[in-house]
């Protein structure tokens, strides 16, 4: 048979090419060749980093008689969730209807026309089977039933978007009782919101810095910085290696779900620098995960097109965990008998172990007593490490998830002084617009150089904007804040609604059963949030009040999630708390003759925020918004100036650190 996944730009797909499977990927081809042969669609949807889906590939879709069943009975569909969350969203929303639960793999059987009459998860090889066997005798024997039950999922689907709440302004009420409602989810002995599993709640974390920001509300910096402090010291978190797993199975963030997602690690980088400069007390902790982190994503993340991959696995050679875990005498032999039963004592590694097998994970629950012995400790076990065999990474680069680390990596390299970090950071989206972008159109990912041919969606018009705007605070170029604003002008003509809210997917894209959603925050920013946030920051950097009147009206179709389940709305609402702060926009000028070059350089002879201002800009209240080296931002007798801006509205420039905000 045709083995049609071979070509495919998605490793997820390329990992069922050699199934017995005959699989097709989505397309019209494939649902013409479902009608041709009058059979129902299989739809499985997942992604190359998932442990269950790697578990069902191996129990069901590499078994010959699965292959003979569906290839008898069925069209069947492979989709990489990542390259194409316009269809994962429609049917993850038929699944969670059907069923109560969601998850991947996703498994539903479709008619020829699209529409969804069964939905659910992972599916071993005897249910599966049977699953199949009893489509194809529904389908010859009682067609119209399943016709019937696929258009009536349909019509419930449209007819809850079409009950979506009307939305309204998003005020100061709204964020303040979006804090009350976190607390009282809070965990106050691990931190995080909710029980296991539990997700590093990045965007909340960022809202909550910017709440404390603009209000000092000490409860939300409470809220903040014990989350951050017990994921940082947690087995959730890679001690030796760096870099945050997407989960943990567990209420203490012991034990991990291992893979670690490009999209995690860039947005709890932004946490934890902002973090470092709003409460001194957590520097030593926190700038360790920053530069920790940041060391990671350049070591096993960064791809020889210039920029990063989008995944390592949960698995190393089919078990869990197994690059990552430790037995006391495992530390013996690398370390010898007295570091390594020190080591065994400081890291939580125990005789029976916290994960399985009596193996443990590493947690880091107090700072060493010998930060030179730990270091040297932990690079020998990083060492060590590295010889064992590795997760598999998904090499591809997904728009969206390289323009939230563009932004953090720009802002993380701003803050500390790593000009080398701002670097990248533009390498990478230089990549990103010279690659993704065909013939005027944003794609939504590529591999090895090569673009995809799915369009991108508002999430990655969004994210990627905010990262230019980033690049473009942290440089001064003004080039930066040019790319940013096509993006987002080219967006709102595509995703943009008469109400002033965003479709997910453009007026261009294929048109499926039902419109995606434009859902909440989740593992990442939704595309309102996200084309929210980016609008606020450019409406602030390039003094579009357009676009921060189109910010507010996209937020206000938020309101009654913001009102439900703020969890679910963090990215809205740190758009929302920058929003209603201004935003505050400080410009400093380039470094003058008077100023001295007291801090880090650039590379190109000019001083990152060369002298007292432009240190004082580095502890300005979290979402204040700095350009560095504005040109437009002239010098005040031969020192630096800064301009404050509170929405569209300036102050006269200034010398006077004093004067920047949060530092009268």
């Amino acid at each position: 048979m045709p083995n049609r996944l071979a070509a495919s730009t998605s490793p997820y797909l390329l990992q069922h090419a050699d199934n017995p499977v005959d699989w097709w990927e989505w397309g019209p081809e494939a649902f013409a060749e479902a009608r041709r042969q009058d059979v129902p669609v299989l739809l499985s949807v997942g992604y190359a980093a998932c442990h269950w889906c790697h578990v069902m590939a191996h129990e069901t879709f590499e078994d010959d008689e699965v292959g003979r069943l569906v290839g008898e009975h069925l069209v069947a569909v492979k989709v990489d969730r990542e390259e194409r969350p316009d269809v994962d969203a429609v049917y993850m929303a038929a699944t969670t209807a059907l069923t109560g639960r969601g998850g991947w793999p996703m498994t539903c059987l479709l008619t020829p026309e699209g529409e969804p009459f069964w939905a659910g998860t992972y599916l071993p090889r005897e249910q599966f089977a049977q699953l199949v066997r009893g489509a194809a005798k529904a389908w010859r024997e009682d067609r119209e039933r399943v016709l019937a039950g696929g258009a009536q999922i349909v019509a419930a689907l449209r007819r809850a978007e079409d009950r979506a709440a009307p939305g309204r302004t998003l005020v100061e009420d709204d964020l303040a009782a979006a804090v009350r409602t976190l607390a009282g989810e809070f965990d106050p002995r691990w931190g995080g919101f909710g029980g296991a599993p539990k997700f590093p709640p990045s965007m909340v974390l960022a809202f909550l810095l910017r709440h404390h920001g603009r209000t000092g509300d000490d409860q939300a910096l409470g809220m903040l910085r014990r989350t951050c402090e017990a994921m940082a010291r947690s087995g959730t978190y890679d001690q030796v290696g760096g870099g945050f797993a997407r989960y943990a199975v567990d209420r203490a963030w012991v034990v991990p779900h291992f893979e670690k997602m490009l999209y995690d690690n860039a947005l709890l980088l932004g946490v934890y620098t902002d973090l470092l400069r709003a409460d001194p007390a957590t520097r030593p902790w926190a700038g360790r995960v920053v530069r920790e982190t940041v060391e990671w994503l350049l070591r096993e993340m960064w791809t020889e097109q210039a920029a990063f991959a989008s995944s390592l696995d949960a698995d190393t050679d089919g078990v869990e965990g197994a690059t990552y875990v430790w037995t006391p005498d495992q530390l013996r032999q690398v370390l010898g008998d007295e570091d390594g039963r020190r080591a065994a004592a400081l890291l939580g590694v125990t005789a029976t172990g916290t994960f399985e097998h009596g193996t443990s994970t590493l947690q880091l629950r107090q700072d060493p007593d010998d930060p030179a012995w730990w270091a040297d400790v932990r690079e020998r076990l990083d060492l060590h490490r590295s010889l064992r065999p590795q997760p598999a990474r998904d090499d591809k680069v997904v728009t969206a998830w390289n323009g939230l680390l563009v932004a953090a990596l720009a802002h993380a390299g701003w803050v500390l002084d790593e000009p080398d970090w701002v670097d990248v950071a533009a390498r990478c989206a230089r990549f990103v617009l010279d690659v993704h972008v065909v013939d005027g159109r944003l794609r939504r990912s590529s591999r090895d150089g090569t673009v995809g041919d799915a369009l991108a969606v508002a999430e990655d018009y969004g994210d990627l904007a905010d990262g230019l705007l980033a690049l473009h605070r942290a440089t001064g170029d003004p080039g930066w804040l040019a790319e940013a604003g096509r993006l987002l002008d080219d967006a709102v003509g595509l995703f943009g609604r008469h109400d002033g809210s965003f479709t997910a997917t453009g007026r261009d894209a294929e048109r499926l059963v039902v419109d995606p959603r434009p859902e909440g925050d989740n593992a990442e920013p939704g595309g309102v949030s996200a084309l929210a946030l980016a609008l606020v920051r450019h409406g602030a950097q390039a003094g579009r009040a357009d676009h921060l009147e189109r910010a507010g009206a996209a937020l206000g179709g938020m309101s009654a999630l913001v009102a439900q389940a703020p969890r679910f709305a963090g990215w809205a609402l740190v758009a929302a708390e920058e929003l209603l702060a201004g935003p505050v926009l400080v410009r400093l000028s380039p470094a003058g003759p008077d100023d001295g070059a007291d801090d880090a350089a650039d590379g190109s002879g000019t001083a990152v925020g060369a002298g007292p201002l432009g240190r004082a800009a580095r502890h300005t209240p979290v979402g204040t918004l700095v350009v560095d080296g504005d040109p437009g931002t002239l010098l005040v007798g031969g020192r630096r100036a800064a301009t404050v801006c509170r929405g569209t509205v300036c102050d006269l420039p200034t010398t006077v650190p004093d004067d920047l905000p949060g530092r009268g």
